[in-house]
C-alpha cells in the first residue's frame, strides 16, 4: 500500500499568547510525528511511504495541491493538534480534491481529546488514538477488510450505518526502541533551523515519553495516552545521533517532557556518547527538582549545551497554586548549577495564571533577571483543553463556556484563544507581556553577555533580527500575523507548543 504523510501549512494556527516576534523568528523544526511513522513503516512493513512538509517552503494550498498531485497514494496520514486543526482540515480538503479515492487518517492530541467531534468532520475517514506507529501499521494491513478494522486498537471510524465505532486508546508500548528511528532522510534536513541553534541545521529528538509531574496548566496528567515514564535505551538513542551526523546534522533539541526524570538512564546515555567519541550538541527540557551538579557536569561533558527549565512563576505562592512541586530556592540552585557546568539556560514564564496579581508578575520578571538565563520566554497563559485549570475555569465560571468543544465541533478561522480573565483584561496582559520582553532583553548587560557567546555568522544574523523586533514591540501588536505565518513559523513543543511540561 502507498502512504503519503503530510505536515500541513500553518496559515491559521491558533498561536499561544506569544508576541509576534517569537513566532516570526524561531525557525522550523522537522515534523517528528510523521517522520516517526515513516521510520516505523519502513523498518517493519512493506508499505511505500512518502513525506511532505509544506511549512519550510511556505507552500500555499494550491502549491500543496500540485505537490500532492505528483504522488500516487492510497492512504494519507496527518497529525492533528487542536491549535493546527483548521490547517489540518484545509489540507484534508486539498487531498480529497486531488485524490478522491484515498483514505484520510488523523492522529495526534486533538484526536484523543475530541474523537467524536473529529470523526464527524466530513473530510476525515479514520482516527488513530494513542501512540500511532504500531497501530497505524496494523490499520494499513487490515484496511482492505472492513470486518477486521473493528479489531484494530485505537481506531475510530464511522460504520456503514453512520454510527461511530471507537476501539479505545491503543496500548502504549513499553519498549520504545521497538518504534525505531524517525525517517529524517525523507525530507531535506537543510530546511530546519532555529533562533536558538548554534548551527545552521538542527533537528529534534525524543528519548523518553511521559512526565510524573501534575502542573495545572498541562494536559499530561489527564491524558489517556500517557502510560508512565518510559525511555529508550542509551544504545538506541546514540544510534539515532550517529544517523543524524551521517545526514549532516550536528545539533538536536531533545523534546522529552522531562528529560532528567531518571538520572541513571541519563548517566548511561552520557557514558555511551563519551565512549563512542561523538561530537554532537544537544539541549533538553528538565524540571529543576530532577538535576544535581554531578548530573549536569556529566551532561555537559557529553555535549549538552542548554537546558530549558519551566520556571513559570516568580514566587512560592504561585508555584504552589499551579502545582509546580518546587520552590524559588530550588530554581535558583538548579540554574546556578547549570551555569557552573558550562551550559546555557532558557527559562519559561507564564503570566496571567489563576489568582496571579500584578505583584506576582513583577516577581516573575525580577526572578528572570536574577537567574541570568541566556534566554527567557514569556507567554500569556492560555487554558488549553484537557488541563486541570481549564476544567476548573469551567466549574467556577471564569471560563463562561466550553470554547474548545465548540471549536472542535465547528473549527473555523477567527477563533479567539481563551485567557484567564480573573484579574486582568486581554489588553492588560498584552501590555505586561511586552513589558517583560523589553525589560529583560533590552538591558545592555544582557546584550553584551550574549553577543560574546555567539559562535557563527548564521547565529549572529538570527539573533540580530530577533533583537531588532523586540525593540519595536508594542502592546497592540498582533499576537501573530498571517503574513508572518506564511513567511516563517515553526513548531515548538508538542505538546503545548509554547509551554514546558515539567
Amino acid at each position: 500500500m502507498k502512504v503519503l504523510l503530510i505536515n500541513p501549512p500553518r496559515f491559521h494556527e491558533l498561536i499561544g499568547k506569544n508576541p509576534a516576534i517569537v513566532e516570526k523568528h524561531r525557525g522550523f523544526n522537522p515534523p517528528l510525528g510523521v517522520l516517526s511513522l515513516a521510520g516505523y513503516l519502513e523498518e517493519h512493513t512493506d508499505h511505500e511511504v512518502e513525506v511532505i512538509d509544506a511549512q519550510p517552503p511556505g507552500w500555499s494550498y494550491e502549491e500543496l495541491a500540485q505537490q500532492i498531485a505528483q504522488r500516487s497514494f492510497d492512504v494519507c496520514g496527518i497529525t492533528a493538534m487542536t491549535f493546527t486543526l483548521i490547517d489540518v482540515i484545509k489540507t484534508c480538503r486539498v487531498v480529497r480534491r486531488v485524490n478522491p479515492q484515498c483514505s484520510i487518517v488523523l492522529g495526534g492530541a486533538h484526536v484523543h481529546l475530541f474523537p467524536d467531534e473529529t470523526i464527524r468532520l466530513p473530510e476525515v475517514d479514520y482516527l488513530i488514538q494513542g501512540e500511532g506507529e504500531i497501530t497505524f501499521a496494523d490499520f494499513l494491513d487490515k484496511l482492505d477488510d472492513p470486518a477486521r478494522l473493528a479489531k484494530v486498537p485505537g481506531l475510530v471510524y464511522m460504520d456503514a450505518k453512520g454510527k461511530v465505532v471507537n476501539n479505545g486508546i491503543s496500548p502504549s508500548t513499553k519498549d520504545l526502541d521497538r518504534l525505531g528511528i524517525p525517517a529524517r532522510h525523507k525530507l531535506d534536513v537543510g530546511m530546519y533551523t532555529s533562533l536558538l541553534g548554534r548551527d545552521d541545521i538542527i533537528t529534534t529528538m525524543f528519548t523518553s515519553r511521559g512526565c510524573p509531574y501534575r502542573c495545572t496548566f498541562c494536559d499530561r496528567p489527564f491524558s489517556p495516552v500517557i502510560s508512565g515514564f518510559r525511555w529508550r535505551s542509551a544504545r538506541h538513542v546514540v544510534e539515532e545521533i550517529e544517523k543524524c551526523i551521517e545526514l549532516g546534522i550536528s545539533e538536536a533539541f531533545i523534546y522529552d517532557d522531562t528529560f532528567t526524570v531518571r538520572k541513571d538512564r541519563v548517566h548511561e546515555l552520557c557514558d555511551e556518547i563519551i565512549k563512542r567519541g561523538i561530537r554532537f550538541r544537544w539541549d533538553v527540557r528538565a524540571h529543576v527538582n530532577t538535576v544535581n551538579p554531578d548530573l549536569l557536569r556529566h551532561m555537559a561533558e557529553a555535549g549538552c549545551d542548554r537546558i530549558h527549565y519551566g520556571v513559570e512563576a516568580g514566587n512560592d505562592r504561585m508555584l504552589r497554586t499551579i502545582k509546580k512541586n518546587t520552590t524559588v530556592a530550588r530554581i535558583k540552585d538548579a540554574v546556578r548549577a547549570t551555569h557552573e557546568a558550562g551550559m546555557e539556560v532558557l527559562t519559561y514564564f507564564i503570566i496571567g495564571q489563576q489568582t496571579e496579581t500584578a505583584s506576582d508578575i513583577d516577581d516573575s520578571l525580577a526572578l528572570a533577571k536574577e537567574l541570568k538565563p541566556n534566554y527567557a520566554h514569556f507567554t500569556v497563559f492560555c487554558p488549553y483543553p484537557g488541563t486541570e485549570i481549564y476544567m476548573n475555569g469551567l466549574e467556577t465560571g471564569i471560563i463562561k463556556e466550553d470554547v474548545w468543544l465548540k471549536f472542535a465541533q465547528a473549527p473555523e478561522p477567527g477563533f479567539t484563544l481563551p485567557v484567564w480573565e480573573e484579574n486582568f483584561t486581554r489588553q492588560e496582559l498584552r501590555e505586561m507581556l511586552v513589558k517583560c520582553y523589553k525589560s529583560f532583553y533590552l538591558r545592555p548587560g544582557y546584550v553584551a553577555r550574549n553577543l560574546a557567546r555567539i559562535r557563527s555568522a548564521g547565529e549572529l544574523r538570527r539573533k540580530m533580527r530577533a533583537g531588532l523586533s523586540v525593540l519595536t514591540m508594542t502592546p497592540n501588536q498582533k499576537v501573530y500575523d498571517e503574513s508572518e505565518m506564511i513567511a516563517k513559523v515553526s513548531d515548538v513543543v508538542p505538546s503545548a507548543p509554547t509551554t514546558v511540561h515539567s
